[in-house]
């Protein structure tokens, strides 16, 4: 297959690309790191008529740790936050979700901003965002806003970008002593999209009480979603697990609502959310106890 005919730009800055982009308007797709959208493009489910390239924009692409945060350039490839110290020290979920992603050449192309703006609700980078409680900054001509990954995500590949925008940075609070994390996902093949998928970020606090219980689901919904269930459930008490079966029931019962396909039912998919739940925050609260 080949794409339908499109023009091509290149910008060297981000005020060229913004320009561009304004220019354009609905016409125009930016493009990152293209693992999907060029897919898209050859099979003409996207028919954009103007391309605007990323890639020689280099200011967009950093890790930068600081006492508080952890900053990420929207053009940051999957590589780097796959084998980045500072990112393994600051939010090592990234780390341990990473290698679920697709395959190894893909991530050597893919970005972080790519695929959070392309907002696939498979994908593993959005819902980990969700747990992180991670915030994006939005660029275009005429400014910036920060958008919470709770608010960004709005639908099926719907964001909250509006024309004129791109993603240029995502930022997440740095782990703190008493927190951890864990990923687990069920797919047919390890680098196909995942049929259900959990991305978790806990802590408890000197008594052992937990303060934060962020679970990320993926695969299960029109879109990431936030398990309010567990946070609900969880935080103000003392892990067990009887607490954690209960708080991963509740959440596949309530927080999601996934489809059947091909691939698996609805039910199926409830079921594997609800398993998923209690292996990650099993992971994450018990090293915690025991250290």
């Amino acid at each position: 297959m080949k794409p339908a005919a499109f023009e091509y730009h290149a910008p060297s800055s981000m005020d060229e690309a913004l320009a561009l982009l304004e220019q354009h308007g609905s016409e125009a797709k930016p493009l990152a790191g293209g693992q999907s959208l060029i897919p898209a493009m050859n099979f003409r489910l996207a028919t954009p008529a103007v391309l605007i390239d990323l890639n020689r924009i280099g200011s967009l692409a950093y890790v930068h740790a600081d006492r508080d945060a952890l900053h990420l350039g929207g053009m940051t490839r999957h590589r780097t936050l796959e084998h980045s110290g500072d990112i393994a020290a600051a939010a090592p979920l990234i780390a341990a979700a990473m290698p679920h992603v697709a395959h190894a050449a893909i991530r050597t192309r893919g970005t972080i901003g790519g695929s959070l703006a392309h907002a696939d609700p498979a994908a593993e980078l959005p819902a980990v965002m969700l747990a992180l409680d991670a915030s994006f900054t939005l660029q275009s001509r005429t400014g910036s806003r920060t958008v919470a990954a709770a608010d960004f995500f709005q639908g099926l590949f719907l964001t909250a970008l509006a024309p004129g925008e791109l993603l240029v940075r995502i930022t997440l609070p740095r782990a703190t002593p008493g927190s951890a994390s864990a990923f687990d996902e069920v797919s047919r093949r390890h680098g196909d999209f995942a049929l259900a998928g959990v991305a978790a970020h806990v802590a408890v606090n000197g008594d052992g009480v937990c303060t934060i219980a962020r679970v990320g689901l993926f695969g299960l919904a029109d879109r990431p979603v936030l398990a309010a269930q567990v946070s609900r459930t969880l935080v103000g008490v003392k892990p067990s697990r009887d607490a954690m079966r209960a708080a991963a029931d509740a959440s596949a019962r309530d927080d999601v609502d996934p489809s059947s396909d091909i691939h698996a039912s609805s039910r199926y998919r409830r079921q594997l959310a609800a398993v998923l739940i209690r292996r990650v925050l099993d992971r994450a609260f018990f090293p915690l106890e025991n250290a």
